[in-house]
């Protein structure tokens, strides 16, 4: 194994449930030449077993769908750890994200701001999000409302895209022109100060 292994790439995507995170992220693990591990928020939640996504458990994980239970900041800390021991060891990393938690901010710009991690951010409107919310069927109706006014309150962006009018894969091209612009990521270190 080298020890002198330079560090992945990062791509944290944040945005409101239904935004379009797990599309984007789907289309850039396609369309990049180098290979993207998926560790994002959801692989992490697919982890519990299956009697916490009832409440009253559930209410451990996320209380509202703005608000972490007491689980759910264990797990979110777990994720941000993993993501950079993976980058740490020459994995690059796409990771989607709800930054609802002041908290898991503060520890992703710790944890990331020293390494090559881009933070990009879903707009969409509030109309958009919860037309998507319903019409999916699997998701608590409600959670894109609740969430639209917080998700980008704690964020500072490489890169923000309008999944209203973009589609993942011209998200994608956005992201991989970002990347391959060798523009230097500046979003987590600026949430770091």
């Amino acid at each position: 194994m080298s020890v002198n292994t330079l560090p992945g790439t990062i791509i944290v995507i944040n945005g409101v449930t239904s935004s379009g995170k797990s599309s984007l992220l789907a289309a850039l693990q396609d369309r990049s030449a180098a290979p993207y591990l998926d560790a994002g928020i959801d692989k992490f939640m697919w982890m519990l077993p299956a009697r916490y996504f009832k409440r009253p458990l559930w209410d451990g994980v996320l209380c509202t769908p703005v608000e972490a239970g007491e689980l759910g900041h264990r797990l979110a800390s777990g994720m941000h750890q993993s993501i950079e021991r993976l980058a740490r060891s020459g994995n690059n990393v796409i990771a989607d994200h709800i930054l609802i938690e002041r908290a898991w901010a503060a520890e992703l710009a710790t944890l990331l701001a020293p390494l090559p991690a881009y933070l990009i951010g879903l707009i969409c409107p509030l109309e958009v999000v919860e037309a998507r919310e319903r019409s999916r069927g699997d998701r608590t109706l409600g959670s894109a409302k609740a969430q639209h006014p917080v998700i980008h309150r704690y964020a500072h962006y490489d890169l923000e895209l309008d999944t209203s009018v973009l589609s993942p894969e011209r998200c994608a091209n956005q992201v991989i022109a970002l990347l391959e612009s060798g523009a230097s990521p500046r979003g987590f270190a600026r949430m770091a100060r």
